[in-house]
């Protein structure tokens, strides 16, 4: 490989890529180890070489790429050691993930931000987006947010009809991925001066989808700096359910009566979960508390909190599939070529990043 000889690791990059993997250092070492045959590699020398003290080129890059899954070039990026700034990530998660499931997703939306810019950058893509910060307080409220936003974009007063496609209209970045976990739905980023970053779980159940994308959204346009966690995880609910279920409208199909039977009817039009209805329902004064808990009763005993009834297709993301088309049919690069451009190997690449119609 031209030039392969010339590069160096650098060693934040070292330290994201074994994150992004959710791996420890001994794990990766281990993996080294079994690639490299009888050459024992050990903790120790991960651990020296992530801390920048010894110098990782040549062979033992090839090594350390292959054991993680991308190219001597992606292990080679200048990186914030911090990654994406934690402080600065938004994401819908239980509270039984733990402290090195959330360093691995941190990572993974810290590399799926570098592997995006690297296709848009090929692809001559610019910044430009339709995202703006809306300050909420006391008087202005998420609802209020989630109002000025739908004004602000052109949205319907009812119903929308696909949120992945008004989020990429707006110029934002979706990526579906497995995130290794069912404690987290989805992730949000948007430093300044860059497109908003939504990375979406694609493991989480398809009828919490667009609500999880809708609270990411409020994260993303409400809350600039860190603030109190629970506070702010509110605020995101609030905005989410005024987005997709506007009081005006939603109000008209729920004040009829809530009950199961009109919770799964209602499901597929607003394109939500029955329990997201419901809460929605509670929140409009149509549900009191009382109802509110004997319907969740209801749905537990029957176990549609953990598997609803009738379902719907997820949204599925296509910009960033369609710049990699364009890449190939304007600028002649094959997938493989695409795929070392974003660091990573082919099929990786392709279940990630290409539509299933553009891979011949």
């Amino acid at each position: 490989m031209e030039g392969f000889d010339d590069l160096v690791a650098h060693p934040a990059a070292l330290m994201l890529a074994r994150e992004s993997r959710g791996w420890t250092q001994s794990d990766l070492a281990a993996e080294m180890t079994r690639l490299a045959g009888s050459e024992a590699v050990s903790q120790g020398y991960v651990s020296r070489a992530e801390a920048g003290r010894l110098v990782v080129k040549g062979d033992r890059l090839a090594l350390f790429a292959s054991a993680l899954g991308y190219t001597p070039q992606m292990l080679c990026r200048t990186t914030d050691s911090g990654g994406v700034g934690v402080g600065l990530v938004h994401h819908r998660k239980r509270a039984s993930m733990g402290a090195l499931a959330l360093r691995r997703v941190h990572a993974t939306l810290a590399v799926t931000r570098l592997q995006a810019e690297a296709i848009m950058g090929a692809g001559r893509e610019g910044d430009k987006h339709g995202f703006r910060h809306i300050a909420v307080d006391d008087l202005d409220t998420p609802a209020d947010a989630a109002e000025t936003l739908r004004l602000e974009w052109g949205l319907p007063s009812g119903p929308i009809a696909n949120v992945v496609e008004v989020l990429e209209a707006a110029g934002a970045l979706l990526v579906v991925r497995d995130l290794q976990t069912r404690d987290l739905d989805a992730v949000s980023h948007w430093p300044q001066g860059q497109r908003p970053l939504f990375l979406l779980n694609s493991t989480a159940p398809g009828d919490r989808f667009r609500f999880s994308l809708a609270h990411e959204l409020g994260h993303t346009v409400m809350h600039t700096t860190p603030g109190d966690a629970r506070s702010q995880e509110q605020q995101a609910d609030q905005f989410a359910a005024e987005f997709l279920m506007p009081h005006e409208t939603v109000l008209a199909d729920l004040q009829p009566g809530v009950d199961l039977a009109r919770l799964m009817e209602l499901k597929p039009r607003w394109g939500v979960s029955m329990a997201a209805l419901a809460r929605r329902a509670k929140s409009l004064g149509v549900l009191s508390e009382w109802q509110y808990r004997s319907l969740m009763v209801e749905m537990s005993g029957l176990g549609y909190r953990t598997n609803e009834p009738v379902p719907f297709e997820r949204e599925t993301p296509h910009y960033l599939a369609e710049v990699v088309t364009r890449l190939r049919q304007q600028h002649h690069l094959d997938l493989s070529q695409a795929a070392h451009l974003a660091g990573l190997e082919l099929g990786e690449f392709t279940e990630i990043y290409s539509c299933p119609s553009s891979i011949r």
